[in-house]
């Protein structure tokens, strides 16, 4: 009965987020629904939050009952997910670290479900992170991995008017438009595979993440709650799609080591 509570408690507070936010829910629900998939089935999960900073994912997983430990590079965002950690009554823990050296950090084959979001662009060896990402997954553990889009960023630019960045994205190997270009790389479906693919994972499944929710508008759907989860439904539908999720902002891998 605790456990129902503690459920029904977290679920009312997300809807108070979501009520609150609008175009923020849409732009993570997609994302959330995939990810809340491969923990909830079987009870308390070990997960790990690689980049995870203040706790926006693993705040509401520890709500929710699991083992969460965040590892980013940043003391700062550790900080503050400590103090948010408290706030909302959970434990999580938090360790200092990079990707890469994730199995030594926390030893190797201890993670049920590892995330690993927005942080892909930023690594030296997308390889080698990828890989020290799956060696610390338990066999049969999952890998989530979101990344910014190459053809997302493509569309992008294309539609604020910005023609020439478009092209120099398209054109260049790392989805780049230049060196005013803050995003060091972009990922496509097929590149996220292949790194995928070099680390042993299974079973890889890849949805588009954001493919309307940055181009439509604010203001068709803020204070419209009928708008704003007809939209939530495109982007749930159109995620899924062997064309449109190519178009994503970012790209969500999930994927099983053997």
């Amino acid at each position: 009965m605790a456990e129902e509570t503690r459920a029904a408690a977290v679920t009312a507070r997300q809807g108070r987020r979501a009520a609150g936010g609008g175009r923020g829910r849409v732009r993570s629900a997609v994302l959330w629904d995939a990810v809340l998939a491969r923990v909830t089935a079987e009870g308390p999960r070990d997960v790990v939050d690689v980049g995870g900073g203040t706790g926006g994912f693993a705040v509401p997983l520890a709500e929710r009952g699991h083992r969460v430990t965040v590892v980013d590079a940043n003391p700062d965002a550790l900080a503050a997910l400590e103090r948010r950690a408290a706030e909302a009554g959970v434990v999580v823990r938090a360790v200092q670290g990079d990707a890469v050296d994730l199995p030594g950090l926390l030893g190797p084959a201890t993670a049920d479900l590892v995330l690993c979001h927005n942080v892909l662009e930023f690594v030296d060896d997308p390889a080698a992170a990828m890989a020290a990402l799956t060696a610390a997954l338990r066999p049969g553990g999952t890998l989530s991995v979101l990344a910014a889009g190459r053809l997302g960023a493509v569309l992008a630019r294309a539609l604020g008017g910005h023609f020439a960045d478009a092209r120099a994205a398209l054109a260049d190997p790392s989805g780049r438009y230049g060196a005013q270009d803050r995003m060091p790389r972009r990922f496509t479906r097929e590149s996220l595979a292949e790194l995928a693919a070099g680390a042993g994972l299974r079973d890889v499944a890849l949805q588009g993440v954001r493919i309307f929710a940055d181009l439509v508008p604010s203001g068709l759907t803020d204070g419209d709650a009928e708008s704003a989860e007809a939209l939530l439904a495109l982007e749930a539908a159109a995620a899924v799609h062997p064309v449109l999720r190519d178009l994503a902002a970012q790209l969500h891998l999930l994927a099983d080591r053997p």
